[in-house]
């Protein structure tokens, strides 16, 4: 667990709540972040009778002699089925979060009002999105965005078309996890390897042109990784570098709709945003970076702020 306090009034508590960490921060009623804390204790990591006790081990600390009760708002996994309580979707199109729609959580701890902040769904194709909401409602708070292209680059990647403020259209696309697998299980695990955090190859690009070029050959080029390691003796970071190429290709040449007509913000952070950005440039398009965290932040202000009004 990592924390950093001060000692200025606690107003709320924001949490962000991934499949494989947990984070909050304490916010003050001027909007300072005045403390933060996280956990690598994700969804994925614990039961549903887990979920107080590790939101109390980081934010335990802030609440200490609160004379009344602290609202928390709560975004991504801990709102999904298996989570702390399933928060139902919003239909869209519609505004990427709204301030009356949180789902309560009943809490022993009385001390602490706990409301999950709901994803979004689309009926047709079907489509299902919970936390990156609330980074779209941080990317359009304050700012004079009423229509935007948005990648928000992952294990699952979420491609999110804005008209007029509101979330129009948003399409899924596994590459992350198609990558895990297939580096991992297939018979390309003998062939790819290296840290994700280096700075790729050429091959990386040369990849990424390939499959935009040609999208339908996807598969016969993935076996090309295999046979250039036994041909060429491809090093595996060679290898590796020309499958996040084909796959990042792929997804972006399927989502050209999302980006030929307008800029595309890139929320995140580190090398694999780098590596979208780098994609997304040589198939001709432009990019703005966005910081993940902070829009996170923003987004659950934005929720506390529509709560507020609401009350008013």
């Amino acid at each position: 667990m990592t924390a950093s306090t001060t000692s200025h009034a606690l107003d709320w508590i924001a949490v962000d709540w991934g499949t494989t960490s947990l984070r909050a921060w304490a916010v003050a009623a001027d909007g300072s972040v005045i403390a933060q804390a996280s956990s690598d204790k994700g969804m994925g990591k614990i039961g549903r009778a887990d979920y107080e006790p590790a939101l109390l081990e980081l934010v335990g600390p802030w609440i200490e002699g609160a004379s009344g009760s602290i609202p928390v708002i709560v975004c991504g996994m801990a709102g999904a089925r298996q989570g702390w309580k399933e928060a139902a979707y919003r239909s869209v199109p519609c505004q990427p979060v709204a301030g009356e729609a949180l789902t309560p959580v009943e809490t022993a701890d009385r001390r602490l009002t706990v409301g999950i902040v709901p994803g979004l769904c689309q009926a047709k194709p079907e489509d299902v999105m919970r936390g990156e909401e609330t980074q779209l409602a941080g990317l359009l708070a304050g700012r004079a965005i009423e229509d935007a292209s948005v990648c928000l680059p992952g294990t699952h990647s979420k491609w999110v078309s804005i008209d007029a403020g509101r979330v129009a259209r948003f399409t899924t696309v596994m590459t992350g996890e198609l990558f895990a697998l297939i580096g991992g299980q297939s018979i390309l695990r003998h062939s790819v390897g290296g840290s994700g955090d280096r700075e790729p190859g050429p091959g990386f690009l040369d990849a990424v042109d390939q499959a935009i070029a040609d999208p339908a050959s996807l598969t016969s080029s993935l076996f090309s990784i295999r046979a250039r390691s036994l041909l060429a003796e491809a090093s595996p970071e060679d290898g590796s570098d020309i499958l996040s190429g084909l796959l990042i290709g792929t997804e972006i040449a399927a989502c050209r709709p999302y980006w030929q007509d307008r800029p595309v913000h890139l929320i995140g952070a580190g090398p694999l945003v780098a590596r979208y950005a780098a994609a997304l440039q040589r198939a001709g398009a432009r990019t703005i970076v966005e910081d993940g965290s902070g829009l996170t932040l923003a987004g659950l202000a934005r929720v506390r702020a529509g709560m507020k009004e609401i009350a008013a």
